[in-house]
């Protein structure tokens, strides 16, 4: 370990919390998953799809549109045009996320770090309410925003989870926060489900406008809960917070810089790092794409989709909980890697679909909510371990460039097998390599003397 990690070791005060505040940081969870949830999971991709179809020249509820768009003179398929955007925004996080966790590191007042990401995003949610007709150049800059601000601000809460527990209690604080938002998301969802089914009158113009006062709602719901942690969650400053008396933007410049040349000190844990980047980019793509992969493909209804992302959201918070259980029993290291044998098992499912048959799409995705949440929730609680103390949020900078919602390379994947072959189902077949590689590269990590090396203490249960 080096002298500046030791050094941070000894400044930095044991973890300890409570449960007002742990319960104030699970919240975040509630807030912002709506955002993930409604916005990316349901609503967006088919919305922004149809209004992309429009700018294209089809019809509104045409069946197929093989028509394209030209963004910045660029030539790209309606269809692309979606996980083209998604894979684009992860692209300019590359930069922002990591700057974002350095600043968290050296300032006192995370928690305005914190509101500042999320009310940006929340405000560009409700922004949508303004792509009407075939702006879709709006929709997608405004979908950069929010989502770049959504990982920005995931990457300051997650930084808050190494104070909030020590090693054998984190896997457990993590699985409830996520079950939680799951909860959250799912609430939301619910009460815009009941909206679709009692207000759609069949007609594509009433369906989409829907869809866009849904994604408004995510919006309005992100900006209100957050205010929970932002009143019950306490600061806890790192030793270079405390220490430092300089511009905050600046010195988490030249912090970057500094762990950036010290990443080498600690190879396993970009190895770990480099096993979740392929593994939950796989995740991130099946969540970010499954509404576009019914609704163009499989060519199921609205309702039909967000009634199994509504089925995926609650049996997720009891899969986050059941997993978070067997962790504690067999370890979070081997319980992720039981989840991943699944999601390969969902991907060849997800491919045998049959078209315009609801049940089966709704028993894939009751499989999806089983595996979902436990597979991130404990990716998170184990990453947490291998981060040297004091750097949790430049750590997490990086971690979250392809955690929820910021994956790119499955979308660039299945963008680019889209525009080659115009099927869905064998874009979705190209991301199994993710899951299998990802498999591999985790199996590879020897998590005790990564954890060890990072210089923290290991869980009794690996």
């Amino acid at each position: 370990m080096s002298a500046t990690a030791a050094s941070d070791v000894d400044d930095v005060p044991a973890p300890s919390s409570t449960r007002r505040e742990r319960t104030g940081w699970y919240f975040y969870d509630w807030a912002m998953s709506a955002f993930s949830t409604t916005v990316i999971t349901v609503f967006l991709g088919p919305f922004l799809t149809t209004v992309t179809e429009l700018a294209a020249g089809c019809e509104l509820g045409a069946d197929t549109c093989s028509g394209y768009v030209y963004p910045l003179g660029i030539k790209v398929a309606a269809g692309s045009y979606f996980p083209y955007l998604v894979s684009l925004s992860v692209f300019l996080t590359v930069f922002v996320l990591p700057v974002v966790g350095a600043v968290a590191d050296r300032s006192v007042h995370k928690k305005r770090l914190l509101a500042a990401m999320a009310f940006t995003g929340a405000a560009a949610t409700v922004a949508m309410l303004f792509v009407t007709g075939d702006r879709y150049l709006l929709g997608g800059a405004l979908f950069l925003v929010a989502n770049i601000a959504f990982g920005a601000g995931v990457v300051v809460y997650n930084s808050f989870l190494p104070q909030l527990g020590g090693p054998d209690d984190r896997d457990g604080i993590s699985s409830r926060g996520w079950a939680l938002g799951y909860l959250g998301g799912g609430l939301l969802l619910a009460l815009n489900l009941v909206a679709v089914q009692s207000l759609d009158n069949g007609q594509p113009e009433r369906t989409l406008d829907l869809a866009r006062w849904s994604i408004v709602s995510a919006g309005l719901w992100w900006a209100l809960f957050t205010l929970v942690p932002l009143r019950w969650l306490r600061e806890h400053p790192t030793a270079a917070a405390l220490h430092g008396g300089g511009n905050v933007l600046t010195d988490g410049f030249r912090q970057l810089g500094r762990t950036l040349r010290q990443l080498k000190a600690y190879p396993l844990t970009l190895f770990f790092l480099l096993a979740f980047l392929v593994y939950n980019d796989g995740i991130q793509t099946v969540i970010a794409l499954a509404s576009q992969y019914g609704t163009e493909e499989l060519r199921l209804g609205q309702s039909t989709l967000i009634v199994t992302i509504l089925l995926v959201q609650f049996l997720a918070f009891g899969g986050a909980l059941a997993l978070g259980a067997l962790a504690a029993r067999i370890g979070a290291w081997k319980t992720v890697l039981l989840s991943l044998v699944l999601w390969t098992g969902v991907i060849l499912g997800a491919f045998r679909l049959p078209a315009e048959a609801p049940l089966p799409f709704m028993a894939l995705g009751a499989a999806i909510g089983l595996v979902l949440g436990g597979s991130q929730a404990l990716s998170r609680s184990l990453f947490s371990q291998l981060i040297p103390a004091g750097r949790e949020g430049e750590y997490y900078g990086f971690y979250e460039i392809s955690d929820k919602g910021t994956s790119w390379l499955g979308p660039l994947a299945f963008g680019l097998v889209f525009q080659l072959t115009n099927s869905y189902r064998v874009g979705l077949v190209s991301l199994l390599i993710f899951f299998v590689v990802g498999f591999l590269l985790l199996l590879a990590v020897p998590m005790r003397r990564a954890i060890v090396a990072a210089g923290n203490t290991p869980p009794r249960v690996l």
